[in-house]
């Protein structure tokens, strides 16, 4: 399992987040999410939730259009406006098509020198640090001679992992990396992460449908809905004892983590609200099955439900064991 720095200043800090695409869209709302150096943290939610703009937030491919986002103590914004090479180097991203974020006209020994081009790296230095982490991923040597549909998605995999490594990142933002991957092969990648995060300190925001993945390899998980971010929580206790009535509904419906769940599945009526015209009050009364009038005109917070855990709702579940 992952060991998690405790850092005085996180690494990431988003506070009061918001994003808004074409002046009724709003991807993001308030959402507040901080990772601390060394820290494995999931992000979890249906499609649509808003993971994934959260994600291009963080590394720098979308604004927030109110809000703040800090890395190392210093916005980003400032980063990006001032020292946008050594940013790219501190925040990397695997993609969840490994083989399309691939040219498919260049080499891959060409794909992976291209960022020591473009960040003009000490050339010597970085291929020696290349070739080091090729070895380190299991890669054969001939592996740079090939074109990306010569080569397995797993080791598409890889490669992705080198690229992110050679730059010497923080932090690399996971976006579904084991998606498409047969059992055997996830496993062996969630173990090269593991062994990672542990050699080289780094820290990782991983976004997942497989709950299993997440449960299995993260410290701490942020369940999204809508936009935001409805619960946070160390992840084996989000797992035990769900106190959002989304994130119980989510969990339940991945009963391979516990065969119990079969018999407890929460199924929720109606479909995902838009975000252009999001319900009013609480986001997810529409389809809240403990929903009371409260809920339908005034709006959560994300309130402190115990140490380390926040929630956001009116009529959060009990976290007491014996429930």
């Amino acid at each position: 399992m992952n060991a998690t720095a405790v850092a005085s200043v996180p690494l990431v800090d988003m506070q009061g987040v918001s994003v808004v695409f074409g002046g009724s869209v709003r991807a993001l709302d308030d959402v507040t999410l901080s990772i601390n150096q060394g820290e494995i943290v999931g992000l979890v939610g249906e499609s649509g939730s808003g993971k994934t703009t959260l994600c291009r937030v963080l590394v720098g491919l979308t604004a927030a259009t109110s809000g703040t986002v800090k890395l190392g103590g210093r916005a980003l914004s400032d980063l990006l406006a001032h020292e946008p090479l050594a940013f790219r180097r501190r925040v990397q991203m695997l993609l969840q098509d490994a083989v399309a974020s691939l040219s498919p006209r260049m080499t891959l020994g060409k794909t992976l020198h291209e960022p020591i081009a473009i960040h003009d790296l000490p050339r010597k230095e970085a291929t020696d640090r290349l070739q080091a982490i090729l070895k380190r991923l299991g890669l054969p040597a001939d592996v740079l001679a090939k074109f990306p549909h010569q080569i397995s998605g797993g080791q598409a995999r890889r490669v992705g992992v080198a690229r992110a490594l050679v730059m010497q990142p923080q932090i690399i933002v996971a976006d579904e990396p084991t998606a498409g991957l047969d059992v055997s092969v996830q496993g062996e990648l969630l173990n090269l992460l593991l062994d990672l995060q542990q050699e080289f300190g780094l820290t990782y925001l991983l976004v997942s449908h497989n709950l299993n993945v997440i449960r299995r390899v993260t410290g701490r998980t942020a369940v999204m809905y809508l936009g935001q971010i409805v619960e946070e929580a160390p992840t084996r206790a989000l797992f035990d004892k769900p106190a959002h009535p989304y994130s119980a509904a989510l969990l339940s419906t991945n009963p391979a983590i516990d065969p119990e769940r079969r018999s407890r599945r929460i199924v929720l009526k109606g479909e995902i609200p838009s975000v252009v015209n999001p319900p009013s009050g609480c986001r997810f009364h529409t389809r809240c099955p403990v929903a009371q009038p409260r809920c339908s005109s005034d709006v959560p917070a994300l309130a402190q439900l115990s140490p380390g855990r926040q929630v956001r709702c009116h009529f959060p579940f009990s976290l007491d064991p014996q429930r």
